[in-house]
């Protein structure tokens, strides 16, 4: 019997093999039915989608959606490293601006910069990061322009946006990028020195995350410029939420181009188009401002009607009428991959300075914040969010430094580090209570966490970035072989159609074989077998992360045999496979960034801590993806082939979670690295400074304190007294001596500078209760005379 099934195994093999080797037999047998199939399940792309999936390159995301990486390409990768002009600028100009910003004044009073700042940010370039030098711009890398952001976004987030929107996606970058030598030679210098504002108006009432819905219009035709008939586009726009609109001075637009009377070609409707218009142009009107979460930064409406502009003030003139899409795509890593990577990674480098300072020096029964147990679990994850956000924003801005625009990677840094930033600042609220409730010179927190939302909803809001868009393009754009799959079934001639597909189709299953065997083997073998580029206590890592990867690579070959077209409608099941890239992703940031620290022995618990955890969300997304999946043979399959044995994967112990929140107690290399995006001023008298003073004041007198707490608990002092009363019964005991008394009392001082909130006299202060009191009674006693005087 066995004899038999050995025969007809290998009778089985040997049919396929030859079906698989001979072209004609596999073409007819294998190639032209699937390929059949593939045409009719092929989602359909409008152009929109096409050119966002042809936007753009694969980088690092590759190796991961392909079931095998390649640790030693990852490590290769350069260490992020400044020039020494930029390293100059930080230490020089960035530190004058940043000693100039009053967060509080910029909100509270006057909801705009001061003149001063705004005329020293125009002056000294930092509107200019990204403009090139020939132009009089500064020319500086991507991790300089994020650094510069983060640390001006550390001091005022109001600020931050202010200089971050210049250097992201707008008229300095698609002028760089597309635009003519004669609209480069006029504008960039004008950007450069600050006489010009710019903005970028995209989205609309109509037009979100939808962008290439927008109903704005440009339609060819000839009207009058500078006193002579001209070829151009008359436009009718209406866009919001537009930063700096306010006080622009130049705009980029972007609207629908048409040619309804064929005036350029045959082509009536040539597709998203961006233009550059000066905000006095007749028929651009004044720009409305709104009022983004009370912040300061400037926001507001742009509107045009029946605006004419020659053609040449396209960007990129004429040639580039209807590519405006793609360009927008391109250029909009700037934003997803150094700009709200920076607002959210700064963010929590001050968020986390200020906890940790604020949560020794601040005590509740007699222990300092940090000491209870529900705190350290909180604090933990602020690190190792924290830890996971600065990892990720290097390993991303290297790829653009060496000159990648991953679409995919910033899709993913954009969704994953706001919503990392997000939490570290509510477990930062959480832990200083009301310290970053109470608003004022004092509060350090407060306006950040008011702005929060902003960078969680503009370019791409999240929910959609997460359930659309990272699998969606990931999935096409990281697959080896199925965008050409899908070229190929896109061309005319079905013939040489149907010869590429046949080419690629032998190669995918020899892919997909691979990854559902390596998936397999890997969960009955505990990935013992699976490659890491290190030796030590992160090599397990490496090997699960090989793991996840195939798995990763095999659910996405069945879920597109499977569903087809109706992929990209299950937003929930597409999400969760884009997590699991994403998971990935930030694990390989933290890996990454370990190594380049010189793997020390102080930041290892934060990356078990790390990697357990992300190990852990990958593989419930995973698990949730198979669980949901439609089909119940594919889904059994799945189960197979990914958790055989089921889910083993858990989350950090709280052993674990302890040793991270103590990796930060003190002038640790930890708590150095993971805060200094919010460095120290000369001078500063800010709240950041009260609670870090108070904080290195305790640490300088903790060996007296520890004196002090001794002869309480010995019964030589006294307990629960007020801190100069124990200080003069220590010295009246020779307990401590006067240098020591004179440390002591003067940390108690910075404590309570760095305690305190502030308290408003002049806010308007109404007493509504006692208003509503005093009107019932006066209408009740009315009510009683009435009624007397109907008796009487």
């Amino acid at each position: 019997m066995l004899d038999l099934v050995l025969f007809i195994l290998t009778v089985t093999i040997a049919v396929i093999a030859i079906v698989l080797a001979v072209p004609g037999f596999r073409k007819q047998l294998l190639s032209k039915p699937a390929f059949a199939y593939f045409k009719r399940v092929l989602p359909p792309l409008s152009i929109t989608e096409r050119e966002a999936m042809e936007a753009g390159e694969v980088w690092w995301e590759g190796e991961l959606f392909a079931g095998s990486p390649d640790w030693n390409k990852l490590h290769a990768y350069p260490a992020n490293k400044l020039t020494e002009e930029e390293q100059h600028f930080i230490d020089n100009q960035l530190q004058t601006a940043l000693k100039m910003i009053d967060d509080h004044d910029f909100v509270q009073n006057r909801k705009d910069l001061s003149p001063e700042l705004w005329q020293y940010l125009k002056d000294e370039g930092f509107f200019a990061l990204i403009i090139p030098k020939k132009y009089g711009g500064r020319e500086f890398s991507s991790y300089a322009n994020s650094t510069i952001v983060s640390q001006i976004t550390a001091r005022s987030y109001s600020v931050g946006v202010t200089v971050m929107v210049p250097n992201s996606l707008g008229p300095g970058e698609l002028l760089s990028h597309y635009g003519t030598q004669e609209q480069r030679d006029y504008w960039l210098p004008r950007l450069a020195d600050g006489r010009e504002i710019p903005c970028f108006a995209l989205t609309g009432p109509e037009a979100g995350s939808d962008a290439g819905g927008i109903p704005d219009t440009g339609v060819v035709c000839k009207g009058e410029h500078e006193g002579k008939e001209v070829l151009g586009l008359r436009l009718n726009w209406d866009k919001r939420y537009i930063t700096l609109g306010p006080i622009a001075t130049v705009l980029g637009l972007a609207f629908k181009m048409r040619d309804p009377d064929g005036l350029l070609g045959d082509k009536k409707e040539l597709g998203i188009t961006c233009a550059l218009i000066p905000t006095d142009h007749p028929g651009v009107i004044k720009s409305t401002r709104h009022n983004p979460l009370n912040m300061a930064f400037m926001n507001g409406t742009t509107r045009g009607k029946d605006v004419f502009i020659p053609l040449d003030w396209i960007i990129g003139g004429v040639d580039y009428a209807g590519r405006g899409w793609r360009m927008l795509v391109e250029c909009l890593s700037a934003g997803r991959g150094i700009s709200l990577p920076a607002l959210a990674t700064s963010t929590s480098h001050m968020a986390l300075k200020t906890t940790t300072a604020y949560g020794n020096v601040r005590k509740q029964f007699g222990v300092s914040l940090t000491q209870f147990e529900g705190v350290e679990e909180a604090l933990a994850r602020m690190v190792a969010n924290t830890y996971l956000l600065e990892a990720s924003r290097r390993l991303t801005l290297g790829a653009l430094d060496a000159g990648v625009k991953p679409s995919v990677v910033t899709a993913m840094t954009k969704y994953h580090m706001t919503e990392l930033g997000r939490k570290v600042l509510d477990d930062a609220m959480d832990i200083q209570a009301g310290k970053g409730i109470q608003l004022g010179p004092k509060n350090y927190l407060g306006h950040h966490y008011m702005g929060v939302p902003v960078s969680i909803t503009v370019e791409g809001a999240n929910i959609l970035t997460r359930s659309l868009m990272i699998f969606g393009q990931g999935a096409t754009r990281c697959h080896p072989y199925v965008l050409g799959e899908m070229e190929a079934a896109a061309m005319e001639d079905q013939n040489a159609g149907l010869d590429k597909f046949d080419k690629l189709l032998v190669k995918h299953i020899g892919y997909a074989t691979t990854n559902a065997f390596k998936s397999f083997f890997s969960a009955i073998t505990a990935s013992a077998f699976n490659s890491s580029p290190v030796a030590g206590e992160t090599k397990g890592y490496y090997k699960q992360m090989g793991r996840i990867s195939a798995s990763l690579a095999i659910v996405t070959d069945i879920s597109m045999l499977v569903l087809g077209g109706d992929l990209k409608r299950k937003e929930m099941f597409s999400a969760r496979l884009g997590d699991v890239l994403s998971e990935l992703y930030l694990a390989s940031a933290a890996l990454k960034w370990f190594e380049e620290n010189g793997h020390t022995q102080e930041e290892l618990p934060v990356v078990h801590y790390i990697m357990q955890n992300r190990l852990y969300n990958a593989s419930k997304a995973l698990e949730g993806a198979i669980r949901n999946f439609p089909s119940t043979i594919a889904r059994g399959l799945l189960k197979l082939l990914v958790f055989p044995f089921g889910n083993h994967f858990k989350v950090p112990s709280d052993a674990l979670a302890q040793d991270v929140a103590r990796s930060v107690a003190g002038n640790t290399i930890v708590r150095q690295r993971l805060t200094q995006l919010c460095p120290d001023l000369e001078g500063d008298t800010s709240g950041i400074a009260e609670v870090e003073t108070a904080y290195q004041a305790q640490l300088a007198t903790a060996a007296i304190q520890k004196k002090l707490a001794k002869a309480q608990r010995s019964g030589k002092l006294p307990r629960k007294v007020a801190i100069p009363v124990l200080v003069d019964k220590a010295l009246e005991q020779e307990l401590i001596d006067n240098d020591e008394a004179s440390q002591l009392l003067e940390f108690e001082e910075l404590r309570k500078a760095a305690m305190a909130v502030n308290d408003f006299a002049e806010l308007p202060v109404v007493n509504t209760a006692a208003k509503a009191t005093k009107k019932t009674t006066t209408k009740k006693a009315a009510a009683k005379k009435d009624d007397e005087t109907e008796v009487a």
